[in-house]
């Protein structure tokens, strides 16, 4: 069959679901090699990065957390609150034009080497299948096998160890969430007093240890938005996981002093390592599809064959298809480079916004329902409320002071102090002069003031008698 009945016979069918839809449980066949170890190396130091980060503090804060139920977040030990969602919406409009921006350069290479799912998958849980069940046809044995006492051992031991790997990560995203010393507390603590504490750690366990154990690639080809999206994203200039049907085909199996190219043949020697060996169960060689993920397990399979058999390497690369068609060198294309643009524009004033942050957040609001008075014959009194965020990570000795030069003010209780991330709301006494009084709204400018540093000012509206 030639290269373009081949392409087009597996657009026909779904590599992991039979004739009858029912599922086909992907055994991909154990493979090294350089760009398996290179993946190790970046997928360890990201799993040591996740589990020591909760631990991890800058100024008495987390390195990272993300307390929806406090409505807190912390980033790099920096306080953010709900009051700065507007950074957060920036935020998250550069990471999705990031996203843009990468895949349509690199394709689904964030997949393949930095993805949680494929690191927990194919660096955790796949290496401790492997050392259980053996290698793909010792699970496929295995598979087959009825539940005598061998099977149930292997099955109980695997699905403990994933069970407890699963626990694991469940405490480690929950000290994301409500920070480390309260899942401590939750851990040591009488359980009947962290009941929905323990209750989300079983849901997170579960949910867990479902996806790697059960749902696992159908999590990247079914489930997962940015998969859906590569058709949208991926153009002909995309650096991918390709196969060099050039010279490749015709493909045929190899034989002994055989002159390949007098004999019409390309290099693919049809070994079908490549298809053994992908975790999505996918022929790499039908060209891109969307259940690729770029784990490089093809090109490290394809490359150890090539070796073996005195051929090139390289027959499956990083290319893109416009590099594989014309056999250019690769290069940005011009939407390529005007997502480059749009996402160093859009970083630019994310970390403007950032850096012109105020550490603390201060309102005055008058009082509901209430008026001005007279104190005594020459003064005019208003009553505020002061509003006060400390969304820095240090204390400070807060006072007010008129800046303005034209009123007296004057907080109840006197002056006060606030704790790192803490809200105040204090009543503010405002008293001016009546000959000060320039009609029914007089401004008047209010400073906050810490350890003698000027933080925040405000403007607020005195209310007097009219003329």
């Amino acid at each position: 069959m030639g290269q373009e009945g081949r392409f087009d016979e597996f657009r026909d069918k779904i590599a992991t679901v039979d004739a009858d839809g029912k599922r086909i449980w992907v055994f991909p066949k154990k493979q090294l090699g350089k760009y398996f170890n290179k993946r190790q190396v970046i997928a360890y130091s990201l799993l040591a990065f996740l589990f020591a980060g909760p631990f991890i503090k800058i100024d008495g804060e987390p390195l990272l957390m993300a307390n929806i139920l406090e409505r807190k977040f912390v980033i790099f030990g920096q306080i953010f609150w709900p009051q700065d969602m507007f950074i957060f919406a920036f935020a998250m409009v550069a990471m999705i034009v990031l996203v843009i921006v990468f895949t349509v350069v690199f394709g689904r290479l964030f997949c393949g080497w930095v993805c949680p799912q494929t690191i927990f998958m194919e660096m955790v849980f796949r290496r401790i299948e492997y050392w259980i069940d053996g290698d793909w046809n010792e699970q496929k044995k295995l598979d087959r096998m009825p539940w005598n006492r061998h099977k149930i051992y292997k099955r109980s031991l695997k699905w403990g160890i994933f069970w407890l790997i699963s626990f694991l990560i469940a405490n480690t995203f929950l000290a994301y969430i409500i920070g480390i010393e309260e899942l401590k507390d939750i851990i040591i603590d009488d359980p009947s007093n962290h009941v929905g504490g323990l209750a989300a750690l079983l849901i997170f366990t579960t949910v867990f240890f479902a996806v790697f154990a059960w749902f696992r690639e159908q999590v990247c080809t079914t489930v997962c938005p940015y998969g859906r999206l590569q058709g949208v994203l991926l153009d002909k200039n995309s650096i991918v996981v390709a196969y060099d049907h050039k010279r490749g085909e015709d493909r045929a199996p190899m034989r002994k002093t055989e002159d390949r190219a007098a004999a019409g043949k390309g290099d693919c020697i049809d070994c079908h390592l490549c298809v053994n060996v992908c975790p999505t169960g996918i022929d790499i060689r039908n060209g891109t599809q969307l259940e690729c993920v770029s784990c490089t397990l093809c090109m490290d399979a394809c490359d150890g064959m090539m070796d073996r058999v005195g051929l090139e390497k390289g027959l499956i690369r990083y290319d893109s298809e416009e590099g594989i068609r014309t056999g250019t060198k690769w290069k940005l294309s011009a939407r390529a480079k005007a997502y480059i643009v749009l996402m160093f524009a859009i970083m630019g004033l994310l970390t403007a916004l950032i850096l012109s942050r105020s550490e603390v957040e201060f309102k005055i609001l008058g009082i509901r329902g209430t008026s001005y008075s007279h104190q005594n014959d020459t003064m005019i009194v208003n009553l505020y409320e002061a509003d006060i965020l400390n969304k820095s990570n240090d204390e400070h000795d807060l006072e007010l002071r008129v800046m303005s030069g034209n009123a007296e003010v004057e907080v109840v209780g006197g002056d006060f102090s606030i704790e790192k991330g803490e809200r105040l709301k204090k009543q503010v006494i405002v008293r001016m002069n009546e000959k000060d009084i320039e009609g029914p709204k007089t401004r008047v400018v209010i400073g906050l003031y810490a350890e003698g540093e000027l933080l925040e000012e405000e403007d607020i509206n005195f209310s007097g008698p009219g003329f």
